[in-house]
């Protein structure tokens, strides 16, 4: 009796073990950086995103390893509400279904506000959020000099108030806003990210 079992537990297989969630996809990102006072080493970061993956809760967007991230908020797009969300390592953001999470970094987990839908729908989100990067945004003789690398396709960097801009190493479209400052926009065409370098000097 116990070997007809045995046998028969044997012709079916194993169980299948269990699947985690679908790898995190996303579309239609854009970044704007805005440059804040010469000298603090801070810029305020916009990023647009749409969540993609089919039937996700969750959202996981990383926060760059030496970047002290402050004033995170998120906001649903299709209403203006803010979201809950909370700051994971990255071994819960891969275990979420970001495969290429860093287990050394630290990611912002967006609660969704509804489930993504699985016949192609989407989530579009905005997420807030201020860093403080000495590396990236310094002060150099009478320039303010931001330099770092986007990996992200379309990008603004704007410069503080009352700088013009002298030098950007990307082809780049450059505006003035409604309060004066310029806006540096570019695409990113690199098969990888861009190593951008915008220099400001105030205007005399």
């Amino acid at each position: 009796m116990l070997m007809g079992v045995a046998a028969a537990a044997s012709a079916q297989g194993p169980s299948p073990a269990s699947s985690g969630p679908p790898p995190q996809t996303e579309a239609d990102e854009y970044t704007r950086y805005e440059m804040l006072g010469p000298g603090t080493g801070r810029f305020r970061i916009l990023h647009e995103v749409t969540a993609t993956t089919p039937g996700a809760t969750v959202f996981f967007n990383p926060i760059r390893k030496g970047s002290v991230a402050t004033d995170e908020r998120v906001r649903d797009r299709l209403n203006g509400k803010l979201l809950d969300f909370s700051i994971v390592g990255g071994r819960e953001a891969k275990a979420g279904g970001l495969a290429d999470a860093d287990p050394d970094e630290r990611y912002i987990a967006v609660q969704l506000p509804r489930r993504v839908p699985a016949d192609g729908g989407e989530v579009r989100l905005l997420i807030e959020k201020t860093y403080q990067d000495p590396k990236s945004y310094v002060v150099e003789a009478e320039d303010v000099v931001f330099t770092r690398s986007l990996g992200i396709k379309r990008n603004a960097v704007v410069l503080p108030a009352g700088y013009e801009l002298v030098a950007c190493n990307v082809p780049a479209q450059v505006a003035t806003e409604a309060d004066g400052r310029l806006v540096v926009s570019f695409v990113n065409t690199f098969p990888g990210p861009a190593a951008v370098v915008i220099k400001g000097r105030r205007l005399r």
